[in-house]
C-alpha cells in the first residue's frame, strides 16, 4: 500500500471511494461501520496509551490494533452474494482472529472474581479507557450488522467484535488491580425516600 496524497478533495460531494473503487454517499451504513471501526481503533490507541509499553493489556491491545484495520480493509471491500468463504481477499478477518481473542480473554479473566453487580465504568485511568473502548465496540458491532441487514458481510467480523468487547471488559478489570478496584453498581444508590 502507498499513500502519496492525503488531500485529494474526492469526498468533497458527499461520496467516497471503497477499496474496489465503487462510490457511495458518506452517509451509507457501509461508511458508518467502517467509522466506528475506524473510533474503535482510537479508542483503544488511548487506552494504551494509559497502559505500561508491552505489558499484558498493551501487547494484546496491539494486536487489536492491527486486527481492526484488518477489519475495516475487510468492510471496505464489499462481498458479494454468497461469497464468505472462496475467492477471499487477503484481508478479511478470520475465526483465528476471534480465537486469539477468546483465549486472551480467558486467561485474562481466570484470576478474578465472580461478579454480584454490573461494574460501572471507572476505577483506574486506564480501566475507564477500556470500558470507553468497549462501548465503542459495542455501537461498531452493532453497525456492522446493520450493514449485514443490506449487505452481505463476513460473518468472522461480527464475531470479532463481540469477543473484543468481552476482551476490553476483561482487561478493565484487570486494570482495576483483576476487579479488586471496580466500581460496582448500587441499584437506587441514590433514591431519596
Amino acid at each position: 500500500m502507498r499513500i502519496d496524497q492525503v488531500v485529494t478533495g474526492g469526498g468533497d460531494r458527499g461520496e467516497t471511494s471503497l477499496a474496489d473503487g465503487s462510490r457511495v454517499p458518506k452517509t451509507d451504513v457501509r461508511l458508518a461501520a467502517m467509522g466506528d471501526v475506524d473510533e474503535l481503533n482510537a479508542a483503544v490507541g488511548l487506552a494504551r496509551c494509559a497502559a505500561e509499553s508491552g505489558g499484558a493489556i498493551d501487547a494484546p491491545l496491539a494486536a487489536v490494533q492491527q486486527d481492526l484495520f484488518d477489519l475495516g480493509a475487510d468492510l471496505a471491500v464489499p462481498l458479494k452474494e454468497g461469497e464468505v468463504d472462496a475467492e477471499r481477499p487477503p484481508l478479511r478477518i478470520t475465526a483465528g482472529q476471534a480465537e486469539r481473542l477468546t483465549a486472551v480473554a480467558t486467561t485474562a479473566a481466570a484470576p478474578q472474581p465472580a461478579l454480584s453487580s454490573f461494574v460501572l465504568p471507572g476505577g483506574t485511568e486506564l480501566a475507564a479507557r477500556l470500558h470507553l473502548a468497549r462501548t465503542v465496540c459495542r455501537r461498531a458491532e452493532r453497525a456492522v450488522w446493520a450493514l449485514h441487514a443490506s449487505a452481505p458481510v463476513n460473518p468472522h467480523a461480527t464475531v470479532y467484535l463481540n469477543r473484543l468487547s468481552d476482551l476490553l471488559f476483561c482487561l478493565s478489570r484487570t486494570a482495576n488491580e483483576n476487579g479488586a478496584g471496580d466500581v460496582l453498581w448500587v441499584p437506587g444508590a441514590n433514591r431519596e425516600g
